[in-house]
């Protein structure tokens, strides 16, 4: 039986695929994007050097992790800050709310962090009645539509500059005619006011380094700045794959990042931040938090084959790069990580059985390994996903039958050529009409297979 995750996906991509307006405002923001990309590509010298370069760091960094980490646990305690061991969303989740409850906190402000999206918790904090409000732009907006994000590092690539303005207008009054530079006065205007106002600042963290134990974070908007800088308690929530051995490193994936993720040589705003305000310091907050997040990394890790996928950087460069992704749209994968990388991760991290589907999702065109900055096999570990399905018995007996009676007819080419082209259309227009969907109808095939035209062209 397919799960409840695979019949959504199928309905959901289904109707995304065919939906003209989504096709054309995605296609033109990821046109936008492989224009910029093009262009940053050129600061470096030679491109697959540097790749491979960050492949060989998150190698060593997988095998290290054990050794790293404590490392960085130690240099952050050395600055006043704490750490937090999370070994999944719950406990992530539980542990804030023991700080927040400690101090009596009503009011958050978040950076954009694809972490606290996976742990759920904006809707755990508002079930906590904490007014939770999202300060980059793009997950202001979905926040505003009551929506996911759509996409890694673009929550709003889904939207056209109209559908924005429609829900300012809704919701602000602006007017339906607003530039993109009026409806980001409103926004600034809106929330400014928050920051000075919060009691708690909740951020992600783009890298974690161990030899200064600082969480590394870049951003194009300033509010990760101004999230860390105003509330008196600051929370970073990191993925334990996240850490880099040396601040040095820095000096080759923050380019790869902002390249990769948006276009950029380097990203407007990158920040250092090595613990809480230090005696002298006149910025930052009084406390500072990171937890260390597992849910499911661990698992992930001991595939010696597909733990490849931890040294994704969360730049979004496959998705873009995805013919799928770009059809079906974010939204369909019903997963935190979408696209490509999502589809190899997500397996793993939130139960093969439920999202196995995911790793079908693709057409094996290799893009998503091509453009990939830390050079993962995407598109071979999404085999292996399959391979692992199929030997743990995650397949039903159809299926089953069906590869066994294609395997035997296929590999025998007597009984490929037994069946004339009349019966074998015969069958698969019978057999397989919902194959390909009610929008494209099968392939006809022609009344004699190759081997037998050529056996009569060669007598």
């Amino acid at each position: 039986m397919p799960s409840v995750q695979e019949i959504a996906f199928l309905k959901d991509s289904a109707a995304k695929a065919f939906e003209p307006r989504h096709r054309q405002i995605i296609n033109y923001n990821i046109d936008k994007y492989d224009v910029a990309v093009e262009s940053g590509l050129t600061q470096f010298h030679h491109i697959e050097n540097s790749k491979r370069k960050a492949h060989i760091i998150k190698w060593k960094v997988m095998e290290n992790l054990d050794k790293l980490l404590p490392e960085f646990e130690s240099n952050f305690l050395q600055k006043g800050g704490k750490v937090i061991w999370a070994n999944d969303a719950e406990e992530a989740q539980q542990e804030i709310w023991k700080i927040m409850e400690r101090a009596g906190a009503k009011t958050v402000v978040k950076s954009k962090s694809m972490t606290t999206e996976e742990i759920q918790l904006n809707d755990f904090l508002e079930g906590k009645g904490v007014n939770t409000i999202e300060t980059d732009l793009g997950e202001y907006i979905v926040q505003l539509l009551g929506q996911k994000p759509y996409h890694i590092v673009t929550p709003a690539m889904h939207l056209s500059l109209q559908d924005i303005a429609n829900l300012f207008h809704q919701h602000f009054g602006t007017p339906t005619d607003a530039t993109p530079q009026e409806l980001t006065l409103k926004a600034r205007e809106l929330l400014r006011q928050q920051y000075t106002v919060a009691d708690v600042g909740i951020t992600g963290g783009n890298f974690l380094i161990a030899d200064t134990g600082s969480v590394a974070i870049t951003e194009n908007e300033g509010n990760a700045r101004l999230t860390t800088t105003f509330p008196r308690i600051h929370i970073a929530i990191v993925g334990i794959e996240k850490i880099i051995p040396s601040l040095s490193d820095l000096d080759l994936f923050w380019p790869l990042l902002a390249t990769h993720g948006t276009g950029q040589r380097l990203t407007v705003y990158n920040s250092i931040l090595s613990g809480p305000r230090q005696e002298g310091e006149t910025d930052g907050p009084e406390e500072m938090y990171v937890v260390l997040l597992d849910n499911g990394r661990t698992e992930l890790l001991a595939q010696k084959e597909q733990r490849q996928g931890l040294y994704c950087i969360r730049c979004g460069a496959c998705l873009n790069g995805c013919p799928i992704y770009k059809n079906v749209g974010g939204h369909a994968y019903n997963t935190t990580y979408s696209g490509p990388i999502g589809s190899l991760i997500t397996p793993h991290l939130q139960g093969m059985e439920a999202f196995k589907h995911l790793s079908y999702a693709s057409s094996l065109c290799g893009k998503c390994s091509e453009v990939c900055p830390v050079k993962i096999d995407i598109h071979k570990m999404l085999l292996l996903n399959r391979r692992d399905a199929v030997t743990n018995n995650m397949v039903s007996k159809k299926e089953k039958v069906a590869w066994k009676g294609f395997t035997f007819a296929i590999t025998r080419r007597r009984v490929i050529d037994f069946f004339g082209g009349k019966l074998k259309n015969s069958l698969l227009h019978r057999l397989f009409k919902k194959a390909w969907g009610k929008h494209r109808s099968l392939p006809r095939i022609p009344k004699k297979s190759f081997s037998q035209e050529w056996k009569e062209q060669h007598k």
